[in-house]
């Protein structure tokens, strides 16, 4: 009964901190080289020489190395005068994947330079087995790690060892 006891202790112990407003994440399938060659793939491509911005819709695809990054619509937006990708809008539906990890949410936001995308709404995390949900998320993929905030939950798969020990 006491093992009961301190297994209960424990598991409220380590739960405090998920279920508090912010949580950090380690997110070690998720780093990037941000350097890395960006891949879009779509049903249809607008281009705004003016703003310089790019829409695609229709099945998006995104890579960028290991990662990929898939929504109904995504904007991207290009450095003045560059021609290089300064950051990407996407929504309707985001899922992002890189390695055992992946995340969904109704919006995300990349900034190419920084490494930083910042996933809003409605967001899952899955890490294997394990399951975090929050309003927010900022993923820094320079050092593999995530803040999650806005009612934070989560569900963490124990290890199926032998009751009896």
């Amino acid at each position: 009964m006491s093992r009961i006891l301190t297994i209960a202790a424990a598991l409220i112990a380590l739960s405090g901190p998920v279920l508090a407003q912010g949580t950090q994440v380690a997110f070690g399938g998720m780093t990037q080289d941000t350097s890395a060659p960006v891949e879009v793939s779509a049903d249809q491509l607008q281009i705004n020489q003016s703003d310089g911005t790019a829409l695609y819709t229709g099945n998006v695809v995104i890579g960028q190395g290991e990662m990929r990054l898939a929504a109904p619509r995504v904007l991207v937006i290009y450095t003045e005068g560059q021609g290089r990708i300064d950051r990407m809008e996407a929504s309707g539906g985001v899922t992002l994947v890189s390695g055992e990890e992946a995340a969904e949410s109704d919006r995300a936001d990349y900034s190419i330079d920084t490494g930083v995308i910042v996933m809003t709404g409605n967001v899952l995390l899955t890490q294997g087995a394990n399951a975090l949900t929050s309003e927010r998320m900022v993923v820094n993929l320079d050092d593999g790690t995530a803040q999650m905030t806005g009612r934070v939950r989560t569900v963490i798969e124990q290890g199926s060892g032998d009751p009896q020990q």
